[in-house]
């Protein structure tokens, strides 16, 4: 996969990533929210097994803005058309600036217009009200809260929203 809008891209990962993304993937600051305070622990080895595991069911995708790495995005592909993504920017800096929206509207309208998707589905650690915000600025509409459901690597429940957004629902915040 390879989205291009304004400075921004969307990439597939590829082996050479591995660095960066160990170096994200073992910060607590960036994997809190995904249940990893103290980080995940993976080393650039595994991380780089990972990528040469993903294809087209399972993407594991890069974000650049100025041919710089700020973050990473998921796919995985489920039964009916179905997506299932992720997004981290894992750059603090970038946090809060509108960026999320442009590149989540890059991978939906492609999702939808590209490749097939009927829907697409996320879920987020109820928690993180920014990140719902932006879902909800999309057009994902809240299916439920699951409570205590999880339990991150320090043994505290933790709890998630499901979303999901169909073609019909989207707004798109890319010009043009």
């Amino acid at each position: 996969m390879l989205l291009r809008y304004q400075n921004l891209t969307i990439r597939d990962a590829v082996v050479q990533d591995a660095g960066q993304l160990a170096q994200w993937w073992n910060d607590g600051r960036v994997m809190a929210h995904a249940g990893f305070p103290n980080g995940t622990g993976e080393t650039v080895q595994e991380i780089a097994e990972t990528i040469k595991n993903c294809d087209t069911s399972h993407r594991l995708l890069m974000i650049e803005m100025d041919d710089i790495a700020i973050g990473e995005m998921s796919v995985r592909w489920k039964a009916d058309a179905t997506a299932a993504i992720g997004i981290k920017l894992c750059d603090a800096s970038r946090q809060n600036k509108g960026i999320g929206k442009v590149l989540l509207s890059m991978l939906i309208s492609s999702l939808f217009h590209e490749q097939g998707c009927h829907r697409i589905i996320l879920y987020v650690n109820l928690t993180n009200t920014r990140a719902q915000h932006v879902y909800e600025q999309l057009g994902f509409t809240r299916v439920r809260v699951n409570e205590n459901s999880w339990t991150d690597q320090l043994g505290r429940q933790q709890s998630s929203v499901d979303y999901v957004l169909y073609q019909k629902d989207f707004i798109s915040y890319l010009n043009g």
